[in-house]
């Protein structure tokens, strides 16, 4: 399960819905591709876009829509804000793990770029329970 933010869904529902059945007459079957290529398998099925086109779509649109990013903005950058922004957000490593499909919680740990207020902020608030585990005891 991946969340869909900022409007996402609606995105996403738009194009299954109105965009998805253009490009082949059996979209709807098992295994069909979701971002389907203008390309078609032997058997007539779409086949599924390759990574280099997405790569080109996204350095294009960067390029229109945010100047000075054409260059650094590539999927894997996408992949740490995303990460970054879920964990931020509350979302737990094991389902940022699930959502990026890593086999281990140490490379989604890399993934997550955390500030350094969040980590004083955790300091302070461990610090506050400690303090109240410990009182009476001293």
């Amino acid at each position: 399960m991946v969340p869909l933010i900022n409007g996402a869904d609606r995105t996403l529902r738009w194009f299954i819905e109105d965009v998805w059945g253009q490009f082949d007459d059996d979209h709807t079957r098992p295994g069909a591709p979701l971002f389907p290529s203008e390309r078609k398998n032997a058997d007539g099925s779409s086949r599924r876009v390759g990574d280099d086109a997405l790569r080109n779509g996204l350095k294009d649109a960067a390029k229109v829509h945010l100047p000075g990013w054409g260059k650094k903005l590539t999927p894997h950058v996408l992949r740490h804000f995303c990460a970054s922004q879920l964990y931020g957000s509350g979302l737990d490593l094991l389902a940022i793990q699930e959502v990026l499909g890593h086999s281990w919680i140490a490379t989604t740990m890399r993934y997550i770029h955390v500030q350094q207020t969040r980590v004083e902020d955790a300091w302070v608030a461990g610090m506050e329970r400690a303090a109240k585990r410990l009182e009476g005891l001293v």
